[in-house]
């Protein structure tokens, strides 16, 4: 994910310390049921749509936008999946980062999907059972959002 300006400001006087950080992520559907994933520049990876929402920006605004930013598709979310917080993140240059995660169901308005800027390699649909190997992050957030599960809370025992 490409490194929003408010916080290049923020680690120009921070260093590289730990930053507690808001992210959200999508699973966006189509009328289909199949999945919406990118495969991811930095990575090489497919996974799951997300981003850092912008100081004052609504999780879902920014889910939303997250998805046109960077496969040109318009979706609406739906409702809250799972609100996690993740493990800490060391990247390359050192820069230290953990994220409060709030994945949302997002339903594609259309299929149409393109690559729309330089975090993704490819995008696409794909069918739950032609799914590319993913990682636990993905697969366990796709599950919520098939089988229709309640909000998932870490920690908290099920009703």
């Amino acid at each position: 994910m490409a490194t929003p300006d408010f916080i290049r400001e923020i680690r120009a006087t921070a260093g590289h310390q730990l930053l507690w950080m808001p992210g959200v992520s999508a699973i966006v559907l189509d009328d289909e049921g199949r999945v919406l994933l990118g495969r991811r520049a930095d990575s090489g990876r497919w996974s799951i749509i997300g981003g850092i929402p912008d100081p004052g920006e609504q999780p879902a605004a920014c889910a939303a936008r997250e998805v046109l930013e960077e496969t040109a598709v318009h979706c609406v979310p739906e409702r809250v999946l799972l609100v996690q917080a993740l493990e800490p993140v060391t990247y390359p240059n050192g820069d230290r980062c953990q994220f409060m995660d709030i994945c949302f169901l997002c339903r594609a308005e259309s299929s149409e999907c393109r690559v729309n800027d330089d975090e993704s390699l490819e995008v696409g649909w794909f069918a739950l059972d032609s799914l590319p190997p993913l990682d636990s992050f993905a697969l366990h957030r796709i599950k919520l959002a098939t089988e229709e599960a309640p909000t998932w809370f870490e920690g908290v025992p099920a009703a």
